[in-house]
């Protein structure tokens, strides 16, 4: 009886904590009640559904207390909002009242966004750094950390940062510093660095974060990106000081990249996604540059997923394309259940990789640089700690000699709403002051645009063809970084004005339409400008030249009253543009410059080789820039498909319908010399070029862009007429041609004027 009694109490409780034993429904909704955020508000990933994630917003210069987000798991949420309700609090700066022998101004007890502070030495003091700093929106100073120092020791004064105290007041070889940042704040940086023979500190300056701080992705690019572009950029010599930094990377590609990204559950498939796609757009951009990486790609939770392996891709077993493809591919889902977080072996298999690599071929790799990127929160649950892990890389790549720390890079991205700082920290590089290896971020979909800053290399005039691939109607001056080749023509005649437009090709020359100038055209009626007019320094011309072929009269005898064959002129500035972001050289065919571009091998150096990778379809898809820059809201790049093969012979037929003309002739003014564009095909209408275009670049894309013709002239402007645009049919020159490629040659390939091209 007793045994009765055990058993029917035991069911009891059972069924109590597991009614879905028998089926019984699951709570599948979480409550709405008590979720408020005073100040703010807050939104939801999957409505009360299991599964959705709330977070709290508050507005600018504000961060939700205590709780950032809270998750909604069978019925309840976590945290259990029942408690005292979370309010949006101002954003506060560490304080800057650290200064030593010197004063600070305001004096207050707390300092908000857009407080203003004010920095002044003791006498007989130098000052260094910014006299003016101001609280951010994202928890920092601006501007650099005060100093007051007599700079009599043999390394300078390191300062304190904002939020820190320090410990060490002697600045000699072997001296060491000690930082600490006051409480609720985590060091970021270097806690001790050692005044050096050289007469630098070691490490990286620290930096004290709130749980709220993050870097802006305007830092994030320009220190991420300037401390890879130095890394990527390729110096033909192997050992060239830039930025503090020596560069080693020769053409070849002696790089290479693993990328880390944790798919764990305490990242939201959100912040999974957009650091995907990240991880893509920074993969393209290097593929920009002429560096060739080899790439191991892992995503991780409780196992390892090797995405792309590095063995696989130096055999060429799997491309730069496949790599975009399989990480596209690879879903949130795909790590299933165990939903862990071990960081620890995600590093140890990158270790086991980069030990296989070392040992395959020491030479090789002792010659290679190693860049670990990691996408994480920090916040492990299972493996242990990851720091002896990262100091076993290391070490692999050290091999005993400090002097090889410049081989390995060591970055770490901060990806959640929770980013265990203090943590993270300890696995990245501090080589110096200069460069910045952990990030915590705000927003990852806005990191990503962001990168776009890495391919501002100013210095390296052979990268043609470099862009930025955004829009934005109310940033006029996004043209400029979009379409940085671009150039306004306006040519003073007796009888008017005529527009064209001119794209860049080297920093001395224009390549443009001559149909656009009269044989009487003088230099000073020549107006160049940038779409945007921004101030790039005025643009004077010292002469134009037509190719000596073209003649528009040459068919006049043929009643061909206009003839376009060779429409090719190019501009000679009196003095070379300065390449930055915003203007830069499009790339042009035939070029080493331009197989540097497409990655192609020397042995692949050749025109027939460009001509078959950029015009390989009998439709290509190409593009244009209108020249209706002005119009805000207009995309000012146009679409279009060059016709080849049998697609060109509509080309002829339109030519024979719109200027009602026979066969004989349309066979006679459209030429082998010109591409054709224009018409449908393949439910795609392309866009038409109108007057004003003529003289810009037709291009495509292949990594960079790269102009394949010149715009020269059309069946029918329909901007003026409003006739059917899938009617006429457009024609440019094709660059190509082997006598426009001798005219440009012989000027663009001279090594008498600056930064010459170097034709196939």
């Amino acid at each position: 009886m007793q045994s009765v009694v055990f058993w029917s109490l035991f069911f009891l409780v059972i069924l109590s904590h597991c009614p879905f034993l028998y089926g019984a429904p699951s709570l599948s909704q979480c409550p709405d009640t008590n979720l408020g955020i005073t100040g703010g508000r807050y939104i939801l990933s999957k409505g009360y559904n299991d599964g959705s994630i709330l977070r709290y917003i508050c507005p600018e210069g504000f961060y939700p207390y205590p709780v950032k987000k809270r998750e909604c798991d069978r019925g309840q949420w976590d945290p259990n909002p029942n408690k005292k309700p979370p309010v949006c609090k101002k954003i506060t700066c560490p304080n800057p009242n650290v200064l030593e022998n010197g004063a600070v101004q305001p004096v207050k007890p707390f300092y908000y966004v857009n407080d203003t502070t004010t920095y002044k030495c003791n006498s007989d003091y130098t000052f260094r750094g910014s006299a003016t700093r101001v609280c951010q929106v994202n928890g920092k100073w601006s501007g650099g950390t005060p100093i007051c120092s007599h700079n009599t020791d043999h390394c300078p004064d390191p300062g304190t940062p904002p939020g820190a105290s320090r410990e060490g007041h002697i600045f000699n070889i072997d001296d060491k510093v000690t930082y600490t940042c006051a409480k609720n704040l985590k060091l970021i940086g270097s806690k001790v660095r050692v005044c050096q023979d050289g007469g630098e500190w070691s490490g990286k300056e620290p930096e004290c974060y709130a749980d709220f701080t993050y870097d802006t992705p305007e830092e994030v690019a320009e220190a991420f990106s300037s401390s890879l572009k130095t890394t990527l950029t390729i110096n033909e010599e192997s050992e060239t000081v830039q930025a503090g930094k020596k560069i080693r990377l020769e053409k070849g590609g002696k790089l290479d990249i693993y990328i880390a990204l944790d798919a764990s559950d305490s990242i939201d498939e959100e912040d999974f996604n957009k650091t995907k796609d990240v991880i893509k757009k920074l993969i393209t951009k290097i593929s920009y540059y002429e560096a060739f990486p080899n790439y191991e790609i892992i995503i991780f939770a409780t196992d390892v997923t090797k995405v792309v392996n590095i063995t696989d891709y130096k055999r060429k077993e799997t491309t730069l394309k496949d790599v975009l493809t399989l990480l596209d591919n690879y879903n949130y889902g795909d790590k299933g259940q165990k939903s862990g977080t071990n960081i620890r072996k995600a590093y140890e298999a990158i270790r086991d990789s980069i030990s296989f690599e070392k040992a395959h071929n020491k030479t090789a790799f002792d010659e290679t640089q190693q860049v670990v990127i990691m996408f994480t929160d920090g916040i492990a649950n299972m493996g242990g700690n990851p720091t002896p892990v990262v100091e076993e890389i290391r070490q692999t790549v050290f091999n005993n000699d400090e002097k090889r720390d410049k081989y390995l890079d060591l970055y770490a991205f901060g990806v959640g709403e929770d980013v265990e700082k203090g943590k993270i920290d300890e696995w990245v590089t501090k080589r110096d002051t200069h460069e910045k290896y952990f990030f915590i971020l705000q927003d990852m979909e806005a990191v990503g645009k962001t990168l776009d800053e890495m391919i501002d290399e100013s210095t390296s005039v052979s990268l043609c063809g470099l862009y930025k691939d955004y829009y934005d109607p109310d940033l006029r001056s996004t043209y400029r970084y979009t379409y940085p080749w671009l150039i306004k023509i306006s040519i003073t005649h007796e009888s008017g004005t005529a527009n064209c437009i001119g794209s860049l090709v080297t920093p001395k020359f224009i390549l443009t339409a001559a149909h656009c100038f009269r044989f009487d055209d003088s230099p000073d009626k020549i107006l160049l400008a940038t779409p945007d007019y921004r101030d790039i320094g005025k643009l004077e011309v010292e002469r134009f030249l037509l190719h000596p072929d073209y003649n528009i009269k040459k068919k006049a005898a043929e009643n061909i009253t206009e003839f376009y064959e060779y429409d090719v002129a190019l501009i000679e500035l009196k003095k070379s543009v300065q390449v930055s972001p915003d203007i830069r050289p499009i790339c042009i065919p035939c070029t080493e410059e331009t197989n540097g571009a497409l990655q192609l091998s020397a042995s692949d150096a050749t025109c027939a080789k460009h001509r078959e990778v950029l015009l390989n379809h009998d439709l290509v898809k190409a593009h244009f820039i209108t020249h209706h820059l002005e119009k805000r809201g207009q995309k000012p790049k146009q679409d279009v498909q060059i016709r080849q093969g049998h697609q060109r012979d509509g080309c002829f037929n339109q030519a024979e319908k719109i200027l009602k003309i026979d066969q004989e002739k349309s066979k006679k003014m459209i030429t082998d010399n010109f591409l054709c564009t224009g018409g449908a095909s393949q439910n795609y209408i392309d866009d038409v070029t109108c007057s004003g275009d003529s003289g810009g670049a037709t291009f495509v894309e292949r990594n960079r862009l790269i102009q394949v013709g010149v715009i020269s002239w059309g069946l029918e402007d329909t901007c003026v007429t409003s006739g059917d645009r899938i009617d006429t049919r457009d024609f440019h020159v094709d660059l190509f041609d082997p006598k426009v490629r001798d005219f440009l040659q012989d000027y663009l390939g001279d090594e008498d004027i600056d930064t010459p091209l170097h034709f196939l």
